[in-house]
């Protein structure tokens, strides 16, 4: 039986709809709901996620029995966290660009997407001869990750994945490779 993951991106967070770097927050008020209808339509053999509140609520909105697994935390923002983006860009522009054009830069203190690129891709290394169907609640910054790293695709190309609120990703191994599978739309 061939791996399955669906990455589901945490609910939404203060953070998220202030476009600021998180801290541990809780999710937003209405979300669980939100995930509860979503969590009624997932199967799975097994679950696993990050250890942030906010992808625990997240997992038990979902009704999973959820492993919580350190490799599958958030980037750490280091000095960054808790700040809007835009205050920050505001303060420490040339700082701001050079994270965002250079995937090994950390002006932060804290991780680069370099870094947080190849945590992940260790993690779906370990994975890849898993048989069966795994949820993985966690956060957009990881997602982007396992797409950067399933596709192969430049460093750079971090920002241009957008990975919403709630949204799933599914990758499929056949025991030798990761491979993106575009679900099919929930309506």
């Amino acid at each position: 039986m061939p791996a399955r993951l669906t990455l589901v991106c945490h609910g939404a967070t203060a953070a998220t709809r202030a476009s600021a770097f998180p801290l541990d927050e809780p999710l937003e008020d209405g979300v669980e709901d939100q995930a509860r209808t979503l969590g009624l339509s997932l199967r799975w053999d097994r679950a696993v996620t990050s250890p942030a509140l906010r992808a625990r609520q997240t997992a038990e909105a979902l009704s999973l029995n959820a492993l919580v697994q350190p490799a599958l935390r958030d980037c750490d923002y280091g000095s960054w966290s808790g700040r809007k983006l835009a205050d920050i860009q505001s303060e420490y522009a040339s700082e701001v660009a050079t994270w965002l054009s250079d995937p090994r830069a950390a002006p932060h203190g804290g991780e680069s997407l370099l870094a947080l690129i190849r945590r992940v891709s260790d993690w779906m290394a370990h994975r890849l001869h898993d048989n069966g169907h795994t949820i993985v609640v966690t956060h957009a910054s990881v997602i982007r990750a396992a797409v950067i790293h399933v596709l192969d695709a430049p460093r750079q190309s971090f920002w241009r994945v957008d990975v919403e609120p709630l949204s799933l990703t599914v990758l499929c191994s056949d025991k030798q490779r990761w491979a993106l599978r575009v679900p099919e739309p929930r309506l």
